[in-house]
């Protein structure tokens, strides 16, 4: 199982997960690029460089999970790599932006604020993505401790991820994938619209955008189910009667 992490957090969000996977499942957490240290692309907005560079660390014989924005950026290189055993997407549907949810509105004026204030704009963020959860402040201080205090990735690799959170959309694409896709989402996630957690495969109930750090047991449990019982068949073979 291959762990995405989404926007202004790199891999060390996975860490409360750790404890909670039973034996026998090999969990990784690559970074993407310009994240946790990681050298950035020299095209930062590139997904045909994101795919080169991300190609061997999502092998085809995996379970990808990608959240937020590393869900999206996994469901964008299915159409680049080998796909993989299925794409499970954790807080994230074909796109981002939603009349129901965050709008396009709301997304643009937040790029022109980071453009103004990268730091301040990212710790917003970050406290935003959390109000769903049980309490939202014990989350923000797991976070913290996980992360720091700085900046998780380089401005110009997180200036590109808005890019994409904006601009990407892969509702056809991943409705006619290669690969079971799977949606699973917190009942009360912030930054989702109400249709898109109720069409989620999956539920998380008591929980937001962030389970990984609300609730690591019931997520990581959630994930082995859904990796062990695809929801439909890819595109281009027929569905078991």
């Amino acid at each position: 199982m291959v762990l995405l992490s989404g926007w202004g957090c790199d891999a060390r969000i996975w860490q409360p997960l750790a404890e909670h996977w039973p034996d026998g499942i090999r969990v990784t957490a690559p970074d993407w690029p310009g994240y946790g240290g990681r050298a950035p692309l020299s095209a930062p907005d590139s997904l045909d460089a994101l795919a080169e560079a991300m190609a061997g660390e999502l092998p085809a014989d995996a379970i990808w999970v990608g959240w937020s924005l590393g869900g999206l950026l996994a469901g964008a290189l299915l159409a680049r790599l080998p796909a993989p055993r299925a794409l499970i997407l954790l807080g994230m549907g074909g796109r981002f932006c939603d009349p129901e949810g965050v709008t396009r509105a709301e997304l643009t004026a937040f790029r022109r604020a980071f453009a103004r204030d990268p730091e301040a704009t990212l710790a917003h963020f970050q406290r935003w993505q959390l109000g769903g959860e049980p309490s939202p402040r014990d989350a923000h201080r797991r976070l913290r401790a996980l992360l720091g205090g700085g900046p998780c990735a380089d401005p110009a690799s997180l200036a590109a991820g808005l890019d994409w959170l904006e601009n990407l959309d892969l509702s056809s694409a991943l409705a006619g994938s290669d690969c079971p896709v799977v949606r699973l989402v917190g009942a009360n996630d912030p930054l989702l619209a109400p249709a898109a957690i109720a069409s989620a495969d999956h539920v998380l109930e008591h929980a937001g955008h962030c389970p990984m750090l609300s609730r690591p047991a019931a997520l990581a449990e959630a994930l082995v189910t859904l990796a062990a019982v695809p929801r439909r068949a890819p595109a281009n073979e027929e569905a078991c009667p």
